[in-house]
């Protein structure tokens, strides 16, 4: 590698965060032994970097090969975020600087910037710190558990507080999600999930089963993962397989909202095919809760 190139891969690779971090920042030296080799076939395996690109920037040569290191697909991210092509290494330095002031890890950056490239060009006034005094004034996060909300759900730092974060939090709260801690650590991806699109929706489909307004809400303030399961693959025919085959009442449901967090085909459908072939009586959380070696106990048991 040309030495400037070099010089600018070190000075992106080996910088100190703005707070001292548990784990050391991604130095040249930092590898399983083969670093030295990967530049040379990382750039040109990659598809950028064929022969008909043979003028393709250093820059973006350069990028290739730290995000390679870092241990991130760049040809996924480069392709999910088309303004990675132009942004300068100094930038994608500064948003590491900055998360890592945060307490994100190096060791989180290829998770997080994986799931969510986009951020790796975000503008770190107007669109991540906004997430960080959300998170801190909103939902009471203090700052050293900021890594811990972030690896739950990446997704918060590529949403605009104020129009994704704040209103589906404030929609939450006129649930009756009132838990913040639960909210913060535990079911953030509601957060990040669309009140028109994907909220709403769920609810509606709950009370098209023939349940109230409140008996809906109530199941979804049982099981908050009820509003991020799909209608089509996981409602809809786990509910026709609860009425039609299984013949259970509606009130079994609304008591146990867990039931659509289980899988079809390895527990709901098995477990209720050994409670048909033994004739016993077995109560639906009990059936699809119980490890195997209890459910075979209550089998044998006769429930």
């Amino acid at each position: 590698m040309p030495a400037a190139g070099a010089t600018a891969l070190h000075s992106f690779l080996c910088f100190s965060p703005q707070k001292p971090s548990s784990s050391p920042p991604l130095n040249c030296q930092q590898s399983n032994g083969t670093l030295a080799a990967k530049p040379k076939s990382v750039l040109q395996s990659h598809p950028l970097y064929t022969p008909t690109h043979e003028n393709i920037s250093l820059q973006i040569k350069e990028k290739i090969l730290c995000l390679e290191i870092m241990g991130i697909d760049s040809g996924k991210a480069l392709s999910q975020n088309p303004s990675l092509h132009e942004a300068s290494l100094e930038s994608v330095h500064s948003i590491i600087s900055f998360l890592q002031a945060k307490g994100i890890r190096q060791k989180d950056l290829p998770r997080i910037f994986g799931m969510c490239p986009k951020i790796l060009t975000s503008n770190i006034k107007t669109d991540l710190n906004p997430v960080f005094i959300f998170l801190s004034q909103y939902l009471g996060v203090p700052d050293h558990n900021f890594r811990r909300v972030i690896n739950k759900c990446p997704r918060l730092l590529a949403c605009s507080v104020s129009d994704q974060l704040k209103p589906a939090f404030f929609y939450l709260q006129r649930l009756g999600f009132k838990d913040l801690e639960a909210l913060a650590y535990h079911d953030s991806v509601l957060l990040v999930s669309s009140v028109e699109i994907t909220l709403i929706p769920k609810l509606k489909y709950l009370e098209s089963l023939g349940l109230s307004r409140d008996e809906a809400v109530g199941m979804a303030l049982r099981c908050p993962a009820l509003l991020t399961f799909s209608i089509e693959n996981n409602f809809k025919p786990k509910f026709e397989y609860f009425a039609v085959v299984m013949e259970r009442k509606l009130e079994e449901l609304k008591e146990f909202p867990q039931y659509f967090s289980f899988s079809l085909e390895k527990r709901i459908k098995p477990r209720h095919e050994k409670v048909l072939q033994s004739a016993v009586e077995v109560p639906l959380p009990l059936m699809l809760k119980s490890t195997d070696e209890e459910f075979a106990g209550l089998i044998r048991q006769g429930g």
